[in-house]
């Protein structure tokens, strides 16, 4: 899928997560459920860090163009080392190594390590490099005609006032955790959360997505996994643009307002 439709399922996720969450008496407080489906709308473009036209590779300049281009020959390394006599031969590394749960779980586990240990810059950090990625997401239009630095303060002034309110008693620091120097360790979970509905959306494509690697499926390794090929589409096509992306506003709507117990 393209950018705008991997961001607008990942928030739509998060908000689904709150509203199971009320469901069960844990409800979130109003802004980890804002702060998590911003991290989760970002996060779920992050997989694409292995492709160097994907909207990570714009967001943060030179930086994200380098990291994109190491991480695509990372992943290719990793796909030539483990690949099977049923996977086929590939000159890049997209769609291999940062598409799997496997990497989900690691990037989610780093983050909240890092939020848990690292204190107020690591938790601005992590909430600014997510909020970027949110706004390329979901207002790709406006981040496109408008430049690089303003997208960035943008991101800045909202990591920094949103990590002002979460900081308050009762606001969600300790949301989910409650231990001592477990403030914001659930930060991982939209991450991680993101990193898979990225997958879910791109196994619906035509492609497939290797989302179950290592764990090899007869002579593959790297089997594309997605839905009878009658029922997959390409990306950016009607399918995504007039069915899918309404459905993920409709449902992160309703899944807002049960997770705020409107419904």
């Amino acid at each position: 899928m393209m950018g705008p439709a991997h961001s607008l399922s990942g928030a739509a996720a998060w908000l689904g997560v709150g509203a199971a969450a009320a469901a069960m008496d844990r409800p979130m407080p109003w802004p980890v459920l804002v702060v998590g489906a911003l991290v989760c709308a970002g996060a779920a473009l992050a997989p694409d860090l292995d492709h160097k036209a994907a909207t990570i590779s714009r967001a943060f300049g030179p930086v994200s163009r380098g990291l994109c281009e190491v991480v695509d020959k990372l992943s290719y390394a990793v796909y030539k080392a483990t690949r099977k006599p049923g996977d086929k031969r590939r000159t890049g590394g997209h769609r291999t190594l940062t598409h799997t749960w496997l990497w989900a779980v690691l990037i989610g586990g780093g983050t909240s390590a890092l939020a848990a240990t690292g204190g107020r810059w690591a938790v601005l950090a992590i909430l600014f490099v997510h909020l970027v990625l949110a706004v390329e997401g979901l207002l790709w239009r406006a981040a496109r005609v408008s430049s690089d630095v303003l997208v960035w303060l943008l991101g800045a002034t909202s990591a920094w006032i949103l990590a002002g309110v979460l900081d308050k008693p009762g606001s969600g620091a300790d949301w989910l955790f409650t231990g001592p120097g477990q403030e914001y360790l659930w930060l991982g979970l939209p991450v991680v959360l993101g990193a898979l509905v990225h997958d879910i959306g791109d196994a619906l494509t035509v492609s497939g997505c290797p989302v179950l690697w290592p764990i090899p499926l007869g002579n593959k390794r790297w089997y594309p996994v997605g839905p009878p090929k009658g029922m997959r589409f390409r990306a950016g096509s009607w399918v995504e643009l007039k069915v899918l992306m309404p459905a993920f506003m409709l449902l992160g709507g309703v899944g807002a307002a049960a997770a705020l117990n409107f419904i």
